[in-house]
């Protein structure tokens, strides 16, 4: 029996808030500890030992030479990632195509070119003109319109264009094609049935869903670029990697001026990571 007024105890307990209780995860808390221990002795090796010479990077981090080789790792690139993907687009659809031979002919492709390394391909075009002195215009197997001399239309940066552009085709053209299947078929299906031609049905309704896809994918091929580039050195083009050699050889700064390339590709993979994270999060729009 209770007093009026009085709640009995289980209906005090009862009405008693749930207290949230955090688990205790002491290996947590030591792994964090040792973590930070470490990145500590990893911050003092590289402030405290005069060996990095830190202020060499400093004076040659934004020197000229080393900025205009920056734009032109930056130009590589560009012309590298454009052509490759516009290339890469059509070699997909022609894997896609039910002509049995746009297939084996975009097949043939992508084998040969993700098969042989960038550097021999590299090479391959820097030296084309030893297999062919002249290239000719006109009907095969015939007469010729007009001819120039290869060394005259192939120089170090078309090589290196070309064969960076031909290379990154293969994987691009994967990607693509890959990207392409993850829409729905019934998607095709839905636009072919309102009537849209078959381009704007492309540009319109699968690829922009494909990009979800194509993007991270992309992104990735874009920044191993920026680094890939390093590889044209072969062929004395003062990119960024080449031209911090020419510096180190010339005055034997070696580790300072391998650390300015490394801060300058730093900042160019970030500032590049930024930008593919908006452009997946524009095109992850309306995903459930």
């Amino acid at each position: 029996m209770t007093l009026p007024g009085v709640q009995a105890p289980a209906q005090q307990e009862a009405e008693r808030p749930l207290e949230v209780v955090t688990a205790r995860r002491p290996l947590r808390w030591l792994a964090a500890a040792a973590v930070l221990v470490v990145l500590a002795m990893a911050a003092s090796a590289l402030i405290t030992n005069p060996a990095w010479e830190w202020e060499v990077v400093g004076q040659y981090l934004f020197a000229p030479s080393v900025v205009r080789s920056v734009l032109l790792t930056l130009e590589l690139t560009a012309l590298g990632i454009g052509l490759g993907f516009a290339l890469g687009t059509v070699l997909a659809l022609m894997r896609l195509s039910p002509n049995r031979l746009l297939s084996s002919v975009a097949f043939g492709y992508v084998w040969l070119f993700r098969s042989v390394p960038l550097i021999l391909q590299l090479l391959f075009w820097y030296n084309l003109a030893l297999l062919y002195p002249r290239l000719s215009v006109g009907v095969p197997f015939g007469p010729a319109f007009f001819d120039f001399g290869t060394m005259d239309l192939i120089g170090p940066l078309t090589a290196a264009v070309l064969g960076l552009a031909l290379h990154q085709a293969a994987y691009a053209a994967e990607i693509v094609r890959g990207g392409l299947l993850s829409v729905d078929h019934g998607q095709r299906e839905a636009a072919a049935a309102l009537g849209l031609p078959p381009a704007r049905r492309l540009f319109r309704i699968i690829l922009p869903q494909a990009m979800r896809t194509i993007v991270p994918n992309a992104g990735n091929e874009i920044i191993g670029l920026v680094k890939g580039t390093s590889v044209v050195y072969i062929m004395a083009l003062p990119e960024l990697f080449y031209q911090v050699q020419v510096i180190y050889n010339r005055n034997g700064r070696v580790m300072a001026l391998l650390l300015v390339a490394a801060v300058w590709y730093l900042i160019l993979t970030t500032a590049l990571s930024i930008v593919q994270h908006y452009v997946e999060r524009h095109y992850g729009k309306g995903r459930a």
